[in-house]
């Protein structure tokens, strides 16, 4: 769990307040969690880094005790562009123009644009159960809307599944949590309160919503517009081989298609790998961040 060198803290931004955890001593390393979680998700994860790095732990827009703005129209507040720039100005606002950056399940998505964005400002990347979003639409077939049914509910207009979760947010988000972990894998009590008291929230519903509707349509633009940039930093991809990324992509092929210098493979585990399989992780974590590549 967080221990006492973690403090808890909130930063103004110029649009809006990011809530985050700060810790530990060494070189700086951003850690981004996913849907539908917080960054509490990294409880076990951060004070085993901490001993090697100031690792950052922050809610991303949206999710936790960070803002929650309404969507606009065009869902471009819910951008991983905006998320990215998010990040990069906590991490300024810290003192840091230059930092290595986990992201797992959206926190990947995000870390991949700040990637893309600020490639001047990124030294190591680490991605968690993803292939490139816009890999993973181009590739929709039954076996992915079926087992990613959510990318595609979530998109739905007017308010209808901030309607449907909100009827009953803790139902969804367990079930959620079950679906998606890995053999015999269970949460600890502390984290499922934590994301429970989150995830009641109508505005973090709203907010998730959002970002998977941002995913599906001004994320593409932006991943488009993109598709030729290359990320030349160290990317570290690691994924679940108990889960449906494992099943139906070929990852690090499609990151080698994003990133010219990729390496990784699979734990044996399922999607929450930060609470999975922790001290594997963080041994992998450790080798990739500090050796010289």
């Amino acid at each position: 769990m967080f221990d006492y060198r973690f403090v808890q803290q909130t930063i103004e931004l110029e649009e809006l307040l990011i809530s985050f955890r700060i810790g530990g001593n060494g070189p700086p390393l951003l850690l981004l969690h996913g849907y539908p979680q917080t960054h509490f998700m990294w409880h076990e994860v951060a004070p085993i880094l901490a001993d090697t790095f100031t690792v950052i732990c922050p809610d991303l827009r949206g999710y936790g005790d960070s803002s929650k703005p309404p969507g606009k129209s065009d869902h471009s507040n819910y951008s991983k562009r905006a998320m990215a720039k998010d990040q990069v100005q906590l991490m300024a606002k810290l003192g840091y123009t230059q930092f290595s950056v986990i992201g797992h399940d959206r926190g990947g998505r995000v870390a991949h644009r700040i990637a893309l964005d600020y490639p001047g400002q990124i030294d190591k990347i680490a991605v968690l159960d993803i292939a490139p979003t816009l890999t993973m639409f181009e590739a929709t077939n039954q076996p992915f809307a079926t087992g990613y049914y959510h990318w595609f509910f979530l998109i739905q207009p007017d308010g209808l599944p901030e309607h449907m979760i909100g009827l009953d947010p803790d139902y969804y988000l367990n079930e959620k949590l079950k679906r998606w972990g890995g053999d015999n894998f269970t949460f600890k009590p502390e984290a499922i309160a934590e994301y429970s008291r989150s995830f009641r929230d109508p505005k973090t519903i709203h907010a998730s919503c959002e970002d998977y509707r941002a995913a599906a349509t001004i994320d593409l633009e932006h991943d488009r517009s993109n598709a030729t940039q290359m990320i030349t930093q160290p990317l570290l991809a690691l994924w679940g081989k108990q889960g449906f990324i494992e099943r139906n992509f070929d990852v690090l092929a499609c990151w080698r298609k994003k990133a010219t210098n990729v390496e990784g493979y699979a734990l044996d585990c399922g999607h929450f790998l930060a609470e999975e399989k922790p001290k594997e992780l963080c041994e992998v974590f450790l080798k990739f961040f500090k050796e010289e590549h």
